[in-house]
């Protein structure tokens, strides 16, 4: 049975070790575990950063996301970001992801100031695309530019 429940800080390690291993995986990227470690602390200690959640099945964590709040000025309402996401490669194709949105997705729909929700997916990450579109999510509209300064 799959649990799919808000995080909190004693899930820290989980979830930046998931972080750590996503990078690699899909950007052939080398992360520093401590700060990593402490960039997911830091959501715990300042909530408007945003909240993880994650799915467990016996006790141990197999998913987690982030969702990060954006405010709407042409909605009057907040957009909820869904970013880091990673199912471990066992629990790849049992719908983890799908319970993990429908939850969110009742938590957006529950909220009178949540607007709705969005992600942005590498382009070449093909399988998630696909799951992104099966789950009745557009992704016709944007396209995500992005500059980041150099560490």
């Amino acid at each position: 049975m799959i649990n799919i429940r808000l995080a909190n800080i004693e899930d820290a390690g989980v979830i930046a070790r998931f972080q750590t291993e996503m990078a690699y995986e899909t950007e052939d990227i080398l992360l520093d575990k401590e700060t990593v470690e402490t960039g997911v602390k830091s959501v715990f200690y300042d909530p408007q950063k945003g909240k993880y959640f994650v799915a467990e099945t016996d006790e141990m964590i197999v998913a987690s996301l982030l969702i990060t709040p954006e405010w709407s000025d042409w909605r009057n309402k907040w957009v909820w970001w869904f970013q880091s996401v990673y199912v471990t490669p066992y629990y790849r194709g049992k719908k983890i992801f799908k319970r993990m949105y429908e939850y969110v997705k009742t938590l957006i729909e529950e909220d009178p100031v949540a607007a709705g929700l969005r992600l942005y997916v590498d382009s070449k990450n093909k399988n998630a695309i696909a799951v992104y579109k099966a789950l009745g999510m557009n992704g016709e509209h944007y396209k995500v530019f992005e500059w980041m300064k150099e560490e």
